[in-house]
Protein backbone atom coordinates (compact mmCIF):
# COMPACT_ATOMS: atom_id res chain seq x y z
CA UNK A 1 0.00 0.00 0.00
CA UNK A 2 0.89 3.84 -0.95
CA UNK A 3 2.83 5.18 2.35
CA UNK A 4 0.18 7.74 3.54
CA UNK A 5 1.38 10.68 6.33
CA UNK A 6 -0.84 11.41 9.50
CA UNK A 7 -1.39 14.76 8.51
CA UNK A 8 -2.63 13.68 4.82
CA UNK A 9 -6.00 12.49 7.63
CA UNK A 10 -5.56 14.88 10.24
CA UNK A 11 -4.96 18.49 10.52
CA UNK A 12 -1.38 18.77 11.93
CA UNK A 13 -2.70 20.56 15.14
CA UNK A 14 -5.60 18.38 15.17
CA UNK A 15 -3.69 15.27 15.24
CA UNK A 16 -1.09 16.30 17.96
CA UNK A 17 -3.79 17.36 20.24
CA UNK A 18 -5.77 13.62 19.62
CA UNK A 19 -2.76 12.13 20.12
CA UNK A 20 -1.97 13.48 23.45
CA UNK A 21 -5.66 12.51 23.98
CA UNK A 22 -4.92 8.82 23.23
CA UNK A 23 -2.11 8.99 25.43
CA UNK A 24 -3.92 10.20 28.06
CA UNK A 25 -6.42 7.54 27.77
CA UNK A 26 -3.82 4.58 27.13
CA UNK A 27 -2.31 5.47 30.73
CA UNK A 28 -5.57 5.73 32.64
CA UNK A 29 -6.56 2.34 31.43
CA UNK A 30 -3.14 0.97 32.33
CA UNK A 31 -1.55 0.21 28.88
CA UNK A 32 1.86 -0.67 28.75
CA UNK A 33 2.11 0.48 25.03
CA UNK A 34 0.56 3.00 22.87
CA UNK A 35 -2.85 1.11 22.14
CA UNK A 36 -4.98 4.04 20.79
CA UNK A 37 -1.75 4.64 18.03
CA UNK A 38 -1.96 1.37 17.51
CA UNK A 39 -5.67 0.85 16.70
CA UNK A 40 -5.52 3.76 14.46
CA UNK A 41 -2.98 2.14 12.40
CA UNK A 42 -4.57 -1.47 11.67
CA UNK A 43 -7.71 0.51 11.28
CA UNK A 44 -6.05 2.42 8.57
CA UNK A 45 -4.66 -0.39 6.67
CA UNK A 46 -8.06 -2.26 7.14
CA UNK A 47 -9.84 0.42 5.40
CA UNK A 48 -7.27 1.11 2.92
CA UNK A 49 -8.03 -2.62 2.08
CA UNK A 50 -11.55 -1.64 1.45
CA UNK A 51 -10.58 1.07 -0.57
CA UNK A 52 -12.04 3.72 1.54
CA UNK A 53 -12.23 7.55 1.05
CA UNK A 54 -9.52 9.77 2.34
CA UNK A 55 -12.60 11.70 4.74
CA UNK A 56 -13.65 8.07 5.70
CA UNK A 57 -10.07 6.88 6.41
CA UNK A 58 -9.34 10.64 8.73
CA UNK A 59 -12.58 10.32 10.54
CA UNK A 60 -12.00 6.61 11.81
CA UNK A 61 -7.97 7.43 12.51
CA UNK A 62 -9.35 10.32 14.93
CA UNK A 63 -12.13 7.75 15.91
CA UNK A 64 -9.72 5.49 17.09
CA UNK A 65 -7.33 7.42 18.79
CA UNK A 66 -10.17 8.85 20.67
CA UNK A 67 -12.32 6.05 20.94
CA UNK A 68 -12.26 5.21 24.93
CA UNK A 69 -12.17 9.46 26.03
CA UNK A 70 -15.38 8.05 27.67
CA UNK A 71 -13.65 5.65 29.93
CA UNK A 72 -11.33 8.58 31.06
CA UNK A 73 -14.45 11.16 31.71
CA UNK A 74 -15.89 8.91 34.35
CA UNK A 75 -12.83 8.38 36.21
CA UNK A 76 -14.16 4.65 37.51
CA UNK A 77 -11.41 2.80 40.09
CA UNK A 78 -12.79 -0.27 38.36
CA UNK A 79 -11.84 0.21 34.65
CA UNK A 80 -7.87 -0.24 36.48
CA UNK A 81 -8.69 -3.05 38.40
CA UNK A 82 -7.00 -6.66 38.05
CA UNK A 83 -10.21 -8.13 38.68
CA UNK A 84 -13.46 -9.29 36.69
CA UNK A 85 -15.92 -6.87 36.96
CA UNK A 86 -19.51 -7.00 38.72
CA UNK A 87 -22.64 -6.74 36.66
CA UNK A 88 -23.40 -3.29 38.07
CA UNK A 89 -19.18 -2.39 37.08
CA UNK A 90 -20.69 -3.54 33.23
CA UNK A 91 -23.56 -1.88 32.86
CA UNK A 92 -21.89 1.57 33.93
CA UNK A 93 -19.03 1.05 31.69
CA UNK A 94 -21.62 0.23 29.07
CA UNK A 95 -22.02 3.96 28.69
CA UNK A 96 -18.53 4.60 27.77
CA UNK A 97 -18.68 4.96 23.99
CA UNK A 98 -22.11 7.49 24.34
CA UNK A 99 -19.92 9.76 27.19
CA UNK A 100 -17.32 9.30 24.35
CA UNK A 101 -19.31 10.74 21.46
CA UNK A 102 -19.92 14.24 23.94
CA UNK A 103 -16.03 14.12 24.88
CA UNK A 104 -14.72 13.88 21.25
CA UNK A 105 -17.37 16.60 19.80
CA UNK A 106 -15.58 18.31 22.82
CA UNK A 107 -12.50 17.45 21.01
CA UNK A 108 -13.29 19.01 17.87
CA UNK A 109 -13.44 16.16 15.69
CA UNK A 110 -16.25 15.51 12.97
CA UNK A 111 -19.78 14.04 12.97
CA UNK A 112 -18.76 11.04 11.21
CA UNK A 113 -15.75 10.48 14.28
CA UNK A 114 -17.93 11.45 17.32
CA UNK A 115 -20.20 8.40 15.46
CA UNK A 116 -17.49 6.16 15.08
CA UNK A 117 -16.94 6.41 18.90
CA UNK A 118 -20.50 5.98 20.02
CA UNK A 119 -20.81 3.05 17.99
CA UNK A 120 -17.44 0.98 18.59
CA UNK A 121 -18.74 -1.66 20.67
CA UNK A 122 -21.52 -2.12 18.21
CA UNK A 123 -21.84 -6.39 17.28
CA UNK A 124 -22.18 -7.88 13.81
CA UNK A 125 -25.57 -9.91 15.51
CA UNK A 126 -26.84 -7.04 17.62
CA UNK A 127 -25.69 -7.69 21.06
CA UNK A 128 -23.50 -4.97 21.19
CA UNK A 129 -23.88 -1.34 22.75
CA UNK A 130 -25.06 1.57 23.14
CA UNK A 131 -28.10 1.05 20.54
CA UNK A 132 -27.50 -2.70 19.81
CA UNK A 133 -27.20 -1.92 15.78
CA UNK A 134 -26.56 -5.32 13.35
CA UNK A 135 -25.37 -5.98 10.25
CA UNK A 136 -24.94 -2.91 7.65
CA UNK A 137 -26.69 -0.99 10.07
CA UNK A 138 -23.39 -0.19 12.01
CA UNK A 139 -21.41 1.70 9.37
CA UNK A 140 -18.09 -0.77 7.70
CA UNK A 141 -15.65 1.90 9.23
CA UNK A 142 -17.37 1.24 12.64
CA UNK A 143 -17.12 -2.36 11.84
CA UNK A 144 -13.74 -2.28 11.14
CA UNK A 145 -12.79 -0.28 14.58
CA UNK A 146 -14.52 -2.82 16.66
CA UNK A 147 -12.13 -5.25 15.40
CA UNK A 148 -8.91 -3.35 15.29
CA UNK A 149 -9.56 -1.93 19.23
CA UNK A 150 -10.22 -5.94 19.95
CA UNK A 151 -6.99 -7.43 18.26
CA UNK A 152 -4.83 -4.52 19.65
CA UNK A 153 -6.94 -5.71 22.95
CA UNK A 154 -5.56 -9.19 22.94
CA UNK A 155 -2.37 -8.76 21.87
CA UNK A 156 -1.05 -6.15 24.56
CA UNK A 157 -1.29 -6.93 28.30
CA UNK A 158 -4.02 -5.77 30.21
CA UNK A 159 -4.10 -5.78 34.44
CA UNK A 160 -6.59 -8.46 34.41
CA UNK A 161 -4.32 -10.83 32.09
CA UNK A 162 -1.03 -11.08 29.97
CA UNK A 163 -1.30 -10.79 25.98
CA UNK A 164 -2.19 -13.03 23.85
CA UNK A 165 -0.04 -14.62 20.89
CA UNK A 166 -0.92 -12.90 17.73
CA UNK A 167 -2.24 -16.48 16.29
CA UNK A 168 -4.29 -16.78 19.71
CA UNK A 169 -6.28 -13.73 18.79
CA UNK A 170 -6.70 -14.03 15.29
CA UNK A 171 -8.32 -17.38 16.18
CA UNK A 172 -10.42 -15.84 18.52
CA UNK A 173 -11.43 -13.21 16.28
CA UNK A 174 -12.29 -15.93 13.73
CA UNK A 175 -14.62 -17.49 15.81
CA UNK A 176 -16.12 -14.41 16.81
CA UNK A 177 -16.88 -13.57 12.81
CA UNK A 178 -20.82 -13.74 12.12
CA UNK A 179 -21.15 -12.96 16.03
CA UNK A 180 -19.04 -9.75 17.08
CA UNK A 181 -17.34 -9.01 14.40
CA UNK A 182 -18.31 -9.04 10.44
CA UNK A 183 -16.97 -11.79 8.13
CA UNK A 184 -16.35 -9.64 5.47
CA UNK A 185 -13.96 -7.38 7.57
CA UNK A 186 -12.32 -10.51 9.24
CA UNK A 187 -11.62 -11.78 6.02
CA UNK A 188 -9.46 -8.73 4.66
CA UNK A 189 -8.14 -8.19 8.22
CA UNK A 190 -6.78 -11.87 7.88
CA UNK A 191 -5.54 -11.00 4.42
CA UNK A 192 -3.14 -7.84 5.42
CA UNK A 193 0.50 -8.68 4.96
CA UNK A 194 3.00 -8.15 8.15
CA UNK A 195 3.22 -4.70 9.68
CA UNK A 196 4.68 -4.41 13.33
CA UNK A 197 1.71 -2.77 14.78
CA UNK A 198 0.09 -6.22 13.98
CA UNK A 199 2.87 -7.75 16.05
CA UNK A 200 1.50 -9.33 19.85
CA UNK A 201 3.44 -8.24 23.57
CA UNK A 202 3.02 -11.43 24.75
CA UNK A 203 6.47 -12.61 25.63
CA UNK A 204 6.39 -15.73 23.94
CA UNK A 205 4.56 -18.05 21.94
CA UNK A 206 3.69 -20.24 24.57
CA UNK A 207 2.64 -17.22 26.43
CA UNK A 208 -0.83 -16.75 26.00
CA UNK A 209 -3.47 -14.88 28.05
CA UNK A 210 -7.52 -15.72 28.50
CA UNK A 211 -9.87 -12.76 27.48
CA UNK A 212 -11.16 -12.21 31.15
CA UNK A 213 -13.01 -9.28 29.97
CA UNK A 214 -15.09 -9.01 27.16
CA UNK A 215 -13.28 -7.87 24.12
CA UNK A 216 -12.40 -5.05 24.24
CA UNK A 217 -7.51 -3.23 23.68
CA UNK A 218 1.85 -0.34 20.84
CA UNK A 219 5.30 0.23 20.61
CA UNK A 220 6.24 4.16 20.48
CA UNK A 221 5.82 5.42 16.64
CA UNK A 222 5.92 8.31 15.04
CA UNK A 223 2.30 10.01 14.73
CA UNK A 224 3.75 12.34 11.26
CA UNK A 225 5.61 9.47 9.90
CA UNK A 226 4.36 6.29 7.36
CA UNK A 227 1.15 4.12 8.21
CA UNK A 228 1.61 1.91 6.13
CA UNK A 229 4.12 -0.52 5.87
Amino acid sequence: MAAVQTTDLIERAAAEAFIQLAKTTDKFERYENPHAQRIAIIADEIAQAFHLARHDRGSLYAAALLHDLGEVAMERDYIQATGALSSDERIDLSRHPVIGEREASRAGVDRAAQLLVRWHHEWWNGAGYPDALRREEIPLTARILRLADSYAALTDNRPFRKAMTAEAARSVITGAAGIEFDPGVVNVFLSLGSFPELESFAKSEGEVGSPAEPLKESRSWNPFGSLSK
